[in-house]
């Protein structure tokens, strides 16, 4: 598969502080790969990196073959959408999309039936000749995508460019910019903070934190076999409970730091008293009943969104789970918990690493 995008050993540094370290990406053309991770993790410095507005301080970037370290942003042939639309509020939508034609030489009818063609793709026909102050925020953000995709570049760069909208348009928006993705047979790298655009728009996820790449892969792949803590409780919504728990005497079982004591069989092959942490995502809990194996845990909150009830419990750490309907349970009461062992992720409590299973 040809690669559009290659960072090797890729290193930032601003001053004493080392904002990328080692980054290693292959991005193939017409994916759509998503950065994601917490304020300050290095996405946006690595999406700015690829646009040419950060200097790279070691390390190859390569876009279509070519070295690109030293190449200015103009030549990179890479269209950014920002996150605060950055449109020119004196330009009527259809001046906007133009514009960039205009200064590249291209004759005003071939731009103007360029700016007509995009319009049509993007929905925004009826509003070529309106000004930025007369749309809405996902009109704006749709001429925003629009002037990126009438240059035809060699990748998209979106910049958390639905973080000034509100829930209902982000939801509709990120369907529109992949199925816009997907109509284009674009190769789009998208920056965001927030993991489930990431996981319901990306064929390829990279999750950051302080500048390294702590996992990349299939949305999926990551859900079901996180390579660490970190990993595991920022994927998925709620996030994975983690109980503490210690290897039992035999090295084949897990003791919970829970009431009750639960024992686990599962053949770790770990030395006995061997500290670690129990993932268990909140949807893969169960309520069972009293004569059931489990333990008890009281409840400290209820949250209803009608199809969905969300049940916290009143322990250290707090346990989260998800019933998928609606229920009579009141906070006070007494629930007994369950899971199946197949469902467990296990992380060695000093190191935070995956640990293997043998259910």
């Amino acid at each position: 598969m040809t690669q559009q995008i290659e960072l090797s050993g890729v290193n930032k540094y601003y001053g004493a502080y080392h904002a990328l370290k080692d980054i290693e990406l292959s991005i193939p053309k017409g994916a759509f790969v998503a950065l994601v991770g917490p304020s300050g993790c290095g996405k946006s410095t690595l999406l700015r990196s690829l646009a040419g507005l950060e200097t790279i301080s070691s390390g190859d970037l390569m876009i279509a073959g070519e070295r690109m370290n030293d190449v200015p942003p103009r030549r990179r042939d890479l269209a950014m959408v920002f996150q605060s639309y950055a449109l020119y509020p004196h330009m009527t939508v259809e001046q906007n999309l133009t514009y960039s034609l205009k200064i590249r030489g291209v004759k005003k009818a071939e731009a103007k039936k360029a700016a007509a063609d995009v319009a049509a793709i993007t929905g925004l026909s009826d509003l070529l000749h309106r000004y930025p102050r007369e749309l809405s925020g996902g009109q704006r953000q749709r001429v925003a995508m629009s002037r990126a995709i009438i240059r035809h570049p060699k990748a998209f760069l979106f910049d958390e460019p639905l973080s000034n909208l509100d829930a209902a348009l982000r939801v509709h928006m990120r369907k529109e910019i992949r199925a816009l993705h997907d109509r284009l047979g674009a190769t789009s790298v998208y920056v965001t903070h927030d993991q489930v655009e990431a996981m319901t728009m990306a064929d390829h996820v990279v999750i950051m934190r302080s500048g390294v790449i702590e996992q990349q892969g299939p949305p999926l792949e990551l859900y079901d076999r996180p390579a660490n803590r970190f990993v595991a409780g920022f994927i998925g919504s709620p996030a994975m409970n983690f109980i503490p728990a210690k290897s039992g005497r035999d090295g084949k079982s897990l003791v919970l730091d829970l009431p009750g004591s639960q024992v686990l069989d599962l053949d770790l092959g770990l030395p006995p008293g061997h500290a670690v942490l129990v993932g268990i995502r909140p949807e893969h809990l169960a309520i069972a009943a009293q004569d059931m194996p489990g333990f008890e845990v009281p409840i400290a909150t209820i949250e209803s969104t009608g199809a969905t009830t969300f049940v916290t419990t009143a322990t250290a750490p707090e346990i989260v789970l998800v019933l998928n309907s609606r229920s009579t349970l009141a906070a006070g009461a007494m629930i007994r918990l369950t899971f199946a062992p197949e469902n467990v992720h296990l992380f060695d409590a000093k190191t935070e690493k995956r640990l293997a299973t043998k259910p």
